[in-house]
């Protein structure tokens, strides 16, 4: 099983921009798809986008349509997600994850730390 480590989270304005990062253990990483998820307190964890192997596909939820950006790079082990336009509602733990076939789903009952990303208004 891959171990995650994410980091790039930070207090941001609104309408302001972070880029998180996801450093991945092991030589397997380049096989799975992944994603990012988030959980604000008081709700339940959320699926904010998602990226196929390869990085030619990729997913996002309604809510970060056009405003987030999953990329990957391989070679470094490590998985992107660009947050532009932030809004207030942003604010949550941001977690990334391997992902099944169905890329909403995360693939392991396991979580790392994540990042925390607040978006002040």
């Amino acid at each position: 099983q891959v171990q995650l480590v994410e980091s790039g989270g930070g207090l941001v304005q609104a309408g302001g921009s972070l880029r998180l990062s996801c450093v991945a253990s092991g030589r397997t990483f380049s096989t799975y798809p992944m994603g990012w998820f988030r959980q604000a307190p008081g709700k339940e964890r959320e699926f904010v986008a998602a990226i196929n192997w390869s990085g030619g596909s990729t997913y996002s939820a309604d809510s970060v349509k056009n405003r987030f950006h999953i990329s990957r790079d391989n070679d470094k082990n490590t998985l992107y997600l660009q947050m532009n336009s932030l809004k207030s509602e942003d604010t949550a733990r941001y977690y990334c994850a391997v992902v099944t076939s169905d890329y909403d789903v995360p693939a392991f009952d396991s979580w790392g730390q994540g990042t925390q990303v607040t978006v002040s208004s």
